[in-house]
């Protein structure tokens, strides 16, 4: 299948680097067409090489919290959980508050709505009924006024009516 691409290898001597290139002959085509190929570019680390064994090798550092026991147990229960479709019951408070600040909202929302739509004919016989028990507020204070004033009070409404009452029939 065509020739061979260009093969690369970086090595380390002595803080010079050396490029070692395959033995097949290569056109200048392709040699252009291999430097738009990404290629291991990097140069390949030291401590690879089991040849010095001076050299520290990096190792992963231990996160305390994941390998504690405590922590090990908890993730295990979530994931479980998790699969089954059970969430975690604790809800913060906050996030308590927010949702029935939420719920409140939406139902004076669709109370607010309700009342919109409420026809011409139902907004009037409304009226009508507070003006009605307006009404009757008014005569049952009236009346209780009447009932706790003292006789004398009574006497001279009765007297000034019948005043009236004579000089209405006289005019007419």
């Amino acid at each position: 299948p065509g020739p061979r691409p260009l093969c690369r290898r970086l090595s380390r001597d002595h803080s010079e680097f050396h490029l070692s290139v395959s033995d097949s002959p290569l056109e200048d085509s392709d040699l252009k067409d291999t430097y738009l190929i990404p290629r291991n570019i990097m140069a390949e680390p030291d401590y690879i090489d089991d040849d010095n064994p001076e050299l520290i090798r990096p190792q992963k550092l231990v996160n305390p919290v994941k390998t504690s026991r405590n922590h090990q147990d908890l993730h295990r229960e979530l994931l479980m959980n998790q699969k089954r479709g059970l969430a975690p019951q604790n809800k913060p408070e906050l996030q308590k508050v927010m949702e029935k600040r939420k719920r409140d909202q939406v139902i004076k929302q669709k109370e607010e709505e309700a009342q919109k739509k409420k026809s011409d004919l139902e907004i009037e016989l409304l009226k009508r009924q507070q003006k009605l028990e307006q009404l009757e507020l008014e005569k049952q204070k009236l009346r209780e006024e009447q009932e706790n004033a003292p006789e004398f009070v009574k006497v001279k409404g009765n007297l000034r009516r019948t005043g009236q009452e004579v000089a209405q029939a006289q005019e007419s």
